[in-house]
């Protein structure tokens, strides 16, 4: 029997129909997430720090104006200005031949009312001598003795003492000259260390604290940089300048400075601790700043508040511990959840320095 050729197309279609539909469909597959190549690197933690400039004025430790206790003629003036003098050092002397004879007379009185008490002591068991008699010549005794003292003090008041180890100043005392309580005679300062005074503003009034180490220099370009050490802060803030004032303490024992001079003053204030990444990490969002942060293998995202920028590097406060490691670059591939690809073994081994560490080794997911 002959078959037409349409016939024979026909069948040959309706072979492949059946034989198409007789195959059971193939399951899909669906493909293997591809891991991100990134560069990351741990978090480190450092204090936030704070550079601050001054301009401070020094005093003496000790500084005294000498003035003299009494009037009266200066007879000897026995310091030169810039002389090193000692505590008790005679500086000046007043006129005090009045105060020599006042002694004297207080003495004799004094020896006066002892014997006359010492008279009445003896006949007093044998009822000669009233017991009011007795007690008014005891207290004429007493009275005496007082009168002396004065009469010493008086006499120690016609010389003008050193009252620290200090240099004098000058003077403008001669010989001569009539002198009283309100006559500056000289000053005397105990350079041996300085004290500098420095206003700081107000919004470091918690961090800065005494024993604090500090940096200053005066103006002179000549003169080198010396450490000093914050003694005393003030308790109160100026309501002109919103600025309170510090002192340091500076050492002088080589008399190099004076007081009154001026200082620059530099201070760095250690503040908080937080984490430090590359600047690259930080990225902007509508929301503010954040990071990227690998758990598991996988990115996620962490907000950040950015606390101090430097050289490089930034310093953000969230919640991070020194475990955690941080994506620098790559940053713009990331989307919450994605894999990601560094190299683990690099990472260990910059943890302790902190640089970046490449990507493309070890992946970190769940099925490894």
């Amino acid at each position: 029997m002959q078959i037409s050729l349409p016939r024979l197309v026909w069948a040959t279609a309706a072979v492949c129909v059946i034989s198409a539909c007789s195959e059971a469909p193939q399951e899909s597959r669906p493909a293997e997430p591809r891991a991100v190549p990134v560069i990351a690197e741990p978090v480190r933690f450092e204090h936030a720090g704070t550079h601050i400039e001054a301009v401070g004025t020094s005093k003496a430790m000790l500084s005294a104006e000498i003035h003299p206790a009494a009037a009266g003629e200066v007879v000897a003036v026995n310091f030169e200005p810039g002389q090193f003098v000692r505590a008790g050092d005679v500086l000046v002397e007043l006129d005090s031949r009045q105060q020599v004879l006042d002694e004297e007379l207080a003495r004799l009185h004094v020896v006066d009312a002892e014997r006359l008490y010492d008279r009445y002591a003896r006949s007093a068991d044998t009822g000669a001598v009233l017991p009011t008699t007795l007690d008014a010549a005891r207290t004429a005794v007493e009275t005496a003795r007082v009168e002396l003292e004065q009469a010493r003090i008086k006499l120690t008041d016609r010389q003008v003492r050193a009252v620290f180890d200090g240099y004098v100043g000058g003077t403008d005392v001669d010989i001569g000259d009539r002198i009283g309580p309100d006559t500056t005679i000289t000053t005397l300062d105990d350079r041996s260390s300085l004290l500098i005074s420095f206003e700081v503003p107000e919004a470091y009034i918690g961090e800065l604290k005494a024993e604090e180490k500090i940096v200053l220099q005066t103006w002179s370009a000549a003169s080198p940089e010396v450490g000093g050490e914050i003694v005393d802060i003030g308790s109160r803030i100026d309501p002109r300048n919103r600025t309170f004032v510090a002192r340091a303490r500076v050492d002088n024992s080589d008399d190099r400075l004076r007081p009154g001079m001026s200082f620059r003053v530099s201070i760095d204030v250690m503040g908080q601790q937080y984490a430090v990444v590359s600047e690259t990490a930080v990225l902007w969002g509508a929301d503010g700043a954040y990071v990227w942060r690998i758990v598991d293998g996988m990115a996620v995202r962490a907000p950040v508040t950015v606390i101090q920028r430097r050289e490089g590097r930034v310093l953000i406060d969230g919640e991070f511990s020194a475990s955690d490691v941080i994506v620098v670059e790559g940053t713009q591939r990331m989307r919450d959840g994605v894999l990601t690809d560094f190299d683990s073994a690099r990472l260990v081994d910059g943890g302790s320095t902190g640089s970046p560490i490449a990507g493309g080794g070890d992946r970190f997911s769940d099925s490894d």
